[in-house]
Protein backbone atom coordinates (compact mmCIF):
# COMPACT_ATOMS: atom_id res chain seq x y z
CA UNK A 1 0.00 0.00 0.00
CA UNK A 2 1.09 3.41 -0.60
CA UNK A 3 -0.41 5.88 1.35
CA UNK A 4 -0.23 10.30 1.28
CA UNK A 5 -1.64 11.92 4.27
CA UNK A 6 -2.16 15.42 4.69
CA UNK A 7 1.05 16.10 1.84
CA UNK A 8 1.80 19.17 0.89
CA UNK A 9 4.65 20.31 -1.49
CA UNK A 10 5.47 23.66 -2.97
CA UNK A 11 8.18 25.54 -4.71
CA UNK A 12 9.36 29.35 -5.18
CA UNK A 13 9.96 29.96 -9.01
CA UNK A 14 11.55 33.46 -8.35
CA UNK A 15 8.43 35.26 -9.02
CA UNK A 16 5.81 33.34 -6.98
CA UNK A 17 5.01 30.16 -4.97
CA UNK A 18 3.94 27.36 -7.08
CA UNK A 19 1.60 25.14 -4.98
CA UNK A 20 1.90 20.94 -6.57
CA UNK A 21 0.28 19.59 -3.14
CA UNK A 22 -1.95 21.30 -0.79
CA UNK A 23 -3.04 18.84 2.26
CA UNK A 24 -3.71 16.03 0.59
CA UNK A 25 -4.52 12.71 1.30
CA UNK A 26 -5.18 9.21 -1.06
CA UNK A 27 -4.27 5.90 -0.79
CA UNK A 28 -3.49 3.24 -3.55
CA UNK A 29 -3.75 -0.65 -2.73
CA UNK A 30 -1.85 -3.15 -4.03
CA UNK A 31 -3.71 -4.73 -6.89
CA UNK A 32 -5.90 -1.18 -8.06
CA UNK A 33 -3.87 0.10 -10.74
CA UNK A 34 -3.99 3.83 -10.97
CA UNK A 35 -3.96 6.55 -13.92
CA UNK A 36 -3.40 9.94 -12.53
CA UNK A 37 -4.84 12.99 -15.07
CA UNK A 38 -2.30 16.22 -15.14
CA UNK A 39 -1.84 18.93 -17.15
CA UNK A 40 1.99 20.01 -17.96
CA UNK A 41 3.49 22.24 -15.43
CA UNK A 42 1.32 20.87 -12.68
CA UNK A 43 3.70 18.75 -11.05
CA UNK A 44 3.81 15.33 -12.30
CA UNK A 45 7.09 14.34 -11.91
CA UNK A 46 7.23 15.48 -8.53
CA UNK A 47 4.30 14.02 -7.34
CA UNK A 48 5.95 10.95 -8.80
CA UNK A 49 9.43 10.99 -7.29
CA UNK A 50 7.57 11.81 -3.38
CA UNK A 51 6.07 8.38 -4.13
CA UNK A 52 9.23 6.67 -4.60
CA UNK A 53 10.98 8.80 -2.13
CA UNK A 54 13.06 10.59 -4.59
CA UNK A 55 11.56 14.10 -2.79
CA UNK A 56 10.04 15.04 0.61
CA UNK A 57 6.83 16.50 1.26
CA UNK A 58 7.18 20.02 3.15
CA UNK A 59 4.31 18.56 5.40
CA UNK A 60 2.64 15.64 6.01
CA UNK A 61 3.12 11.67 6.02
CA UNK A 62 3.68 9.24 3.16
CA UNK A 63 3.70 5.46 4.37
CA UNK A 64 4.82 2.83 1.96
CA UNK A 65 4.02 -0.87 3.17
CA UNK A 66 4.96 -2.63 0.16
CA UNK A 67 7.77 -2.83 -2.66
CA UNK A 68 7.77 0.56 -4.50
CA UNK A 69 10.01 1.17 -7.95
CA UNK A 70 12.13 4.03 -8.52
CA UNK A 71 10.12 5.99 -11.83
CA UNK A 72 10.97 4.43 -14.87
CA UNK A 73 13.60 5.98 -16.89
CA UNK A 74 15.06 7.60 -13.67
CA UNK A 75 18.76 6.72 -13.37
CA UNK A 76 19.84 8.55 -10.79
CA UNK A 77 20.41 5.57 -8.91
CA UNK A 78 23.43 3.98 -11.05
CA UNK A 79 26.97 5.38 -11.38
CA UNK A 80 28.23 6.50 -14.49
CA UNK A 81 31.54 6.05 -14.17
CA UNK A 82 30.82 1.66 -13.66
CA UNK A 83 29.43 -0.06 -16.06
CA UNK A 84 25.96 -1.95 -16.27
CA UNK A 85 27.22 -5.09 -15.05
CA UNK A 86 28.52 -3.45 -11.82
CA UNK A 87 25.59 -1.25 -11.28
CA UNK A 88 23.50 -4.06 -11.88
CA UNK A 89 25.44 -6.42 -9.56
CA UNK A 90 25.33 -3.75 -6.63
CA UNK A 91 21.48 -2.50 -7.54
CA UNK A 92 20.44 -6.48 -6.91
CA UNK A 93 22.49 -6.44 -3.39
CA UNK A 94 20.54 -3.60 -2.41
CA UNK A 95 17.28 -5.13 -3.09
CA UNK A 96 18.27 -8.56 -1.72
CA UNK A 97 18.09 -10.22 -5.01
CA UNK A 98 20.56 -12.68 -6.83
CA UNK A 99 22.98 -10.45 -8.65
CA UNK A 100 23.85 -13.49 -10.98
CA UNK A 101 20.19 -13.69 -12.10
CA UNK A 102 20.09 -9.68 -11.99
CA UNK A 103 22.83 -9.21 -14.50
CA UNK A 104 21.89 -12.07 -16.65
CA UNK A 105 18.56 -10.85 -17.28
CA UNK A 106 19.67 -7.01 -17.96
CA UNK A 107 22.25 -8.25 -20.33
CA UNK A 108 19.95 -10.62 -22.26
CA UNK A 109 16.94 -7.95 -22.21
CA UNK A 110 19.63 -5.04 -23.30
CA UNK A 111 21.33 -6.34 -26.46
CA UNK A 112 24.23 -4.47 -25.43
CA UNK A 113 27.08 -6.65 -26.27
CA UNK A 114 30.34 -5.41 -25.25
CA UNK A 115 29.09 -2.11 -23.59
CA UNK A 116 27.58 -3.65 -20.95
CA UNK A 117 30.90 -3.90 -19.47
CA UNK A 118 31.75 -0.31 -20.39
CA UNK A 119 31.16 2.68 -18.37
CA UNK A 120 27.47 4.10 -18.41
CA UNK A 121 28.52 7.58 -19.29
CA UNK A 122 29.70 6.19 -22.54
CA UNK A 123 26.59 5.00 -23.07
CA UNK A 124 23.47 6.91 -25.53
CA UNK A 125 20.44 8.13 -24.37
CA UNK A 126 18.72 4.99 -26.15
CA UNK A 127 21.03 2.65 -24.56
CA UNK A 128 20.73 4.30 -20.66
CA UNK A 129 16.86 4.19 -21.35
CA UNK A 130 17.31 0.06 -22.17
CA UNK A 131 19.03 -0.44 -19.55
CA UNK A 132 16.97 1.59 -16.99
CA UNK A 133 14.05 -0.19 -18.38
CA UNK A 134 15.59 -3.73 -18.20
CA UNK A 135 16.82 -3.28 -14.71
CA UNK A 136 13.51 -2.45 -13.56
CA UNK A 137 12.27 -5.59 -14.90
CA UNK A 138 14.73 -7.31 -13.05
CA UNK A 139 13.77 -6.13 -9.65
CA UNK A 140 10.33 -7.25 -9.53
CA UNK A 141 8.92 -4.83 -7.55
CA UNK A 142 4.90 -4.24 -6.08
CA UNK A 143 4.30 -1.27 -7.54
CA UNK A 144 5.55 0.37 -10.61
CA UNK A 145 5.60 4.24 -11.19
CA UNK A 146 5.61 5.52 -14.62
CA UNK A 147 6.28 8.62 -15.43
CA UNK A 148 4.17 9.66 -19.04
CA UNK A 149 4.24 6.60 -20.05
CA UNK A 150 7.13 3.94 -21.52
CA UNK A 151 10.14 5.11 -22.83
CA UNK A 152 10.37 5.66 -26.45
CA UNK A 153 13.17 3.15 -28.60
CA UNK A 154 13.11 2.34 -31.89
CA UNK A 155 15.17 -1.08 -31.30
CA UNK A 156 12.88 -3.76 -32.62
CA UNK A 157 14.78 -6.79 -30.76
CA UNK A 158 14.67 -4.92 -27.60
CA UNK A 159 11.32 -4.25 -28.31
CA UNK A 160 10.49 -8.13 -28.70
CA UNK A 161 12.21 -9.38 -26.00
CA UNK A 162 10.85 -7.01 -23.47
CA UNK A 163 7.31 -7.40 -24.46
CA UNK A 164 6.78 -10.51 -22.52
CA UNK A 165 8.12 -9.81 -19.20
CA UNK A 166 6.48 -6.29 -19.35
CA UNK A 167 2.95 -7.79 -20.11
CA UNK A 168 3.99 -10.23 -17.51
CA UNK A 169 4.11 -7.48 -14.86
CA UNK A 170 1.26 -5.82 -15.46
CA UNK A 171 -0.66 -8.78 -14.89
CA UNK A 172 1.00 -9.64 -11.77
CA UNK A 173 1.75 -5.75 -10.06
CA UNK A 174 0.29 -2.52 -9.33
CA UNK A 175 0.90 0.39 -11.34
CA UNK A 176 0.83 3.83 -11.10
CA UNK A 177 1.20 5.94 -14.13
CA UNK A 178 1.32 10.00 -14.53
CA UNK A 179 0.34 11.74 -17.94
CA UNK A 180 -1.48 14.45 -19.24
CA UNK A 181 -3.07 12.33 -22.22
CA UNK A 182 -5.44 10.04 -20.71
CA UNK A 183 -4.94 7.65 -23.34
CA UNK A 184 -1.73 6.69 -21.84
CA UNK A 185 -3.65 5.48 -19.08
CA UNK A 186 -6.32 3.44 -20.46
CA UNK A 187 -4.61 -0.22 -20.56
CA UNK A 188 -2.92 0.41 -17.14
CA UNK A 189 -5.53 2.06 -15.10
CA UNK A 190 -8.11 0.96 -12.98
CA UNK A 191 -8.87 3.48 -11.12
CA UNK A 192 -7.72 7.20 -11.62
CA UNK A 193 -7.42 10.70 -10.57
CA UNK A 194 -6.74 14.70 -11.49
CA UNK A 195 -4.50 16.42 -10.36
CA UNK A 196 -5.52 20.60 -10.59
CA UNK A 197 -4.26 23.40 -8.23
CA UNK A 198 -2.80 21.25 -5.84
CA UNK A 199 -5.82 19.10 -4.94
CA UNK A 200 -6.17 15.36 -6.13
CA UNK A 201 -9.58 14.26 -7.25
CA UNK A 202 -10.19 10.74 -6.94
CA UNK A 203 -12.33 8.74 -9.16
CA UNK A 204 -13.58 4.81 -9.47
CA UNK A 205 -12.78 4.52 -12.96
CA UNK A 206 -11.03 6.55 -15.51
CA UNK A 207 -14.31 7.64 -17.72
CA UNK A 208 -15.12 9.64 -14.38
CA UNK A 209 -11.95 11.52 -14.35
CA UNK A 210 -11.87 11.99 -17.81
CA UNK A 211 -14.98 14.06 -17.86
CA UNK A 212 -13.39 16.52 -15.55
CA UNK A 213 -10.14 16.66 -16.86
CA UNK A 214 -11.60 17.47 -20.17
CA UNK A 215 -13.73 19.91 -18.56
CA UNK A 216 -11.32 21.66 -16.89
CA UNK A 217 -8.24 21.46 -19.34
CA UNK A 218 -10.76 22.80 -22.14
CA UNK A 219 -11.96 25.63 -20.06
CA UNK A 220 -8.38 26.92 -19.17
Amino acid sequence: MLEFENVSKSFWTGSQRKVILDRVSFRVELGNSMGILAPNGTGKTTLINMMAGLEKPDEGDIRRSCNISFPLGFMGGVVGKVSAMENSRFISRLYGLDPDYVESFCRWLCGLGEYFDQPLGTYSAAMRSRFSFALMLALDFDMYLIDEGMPGTTDAEFNRKARDPLQERLRTTTIIIVSHQAETLEKFARSAAVLLDGQLHMFDTLEEAKQLYDYETHES
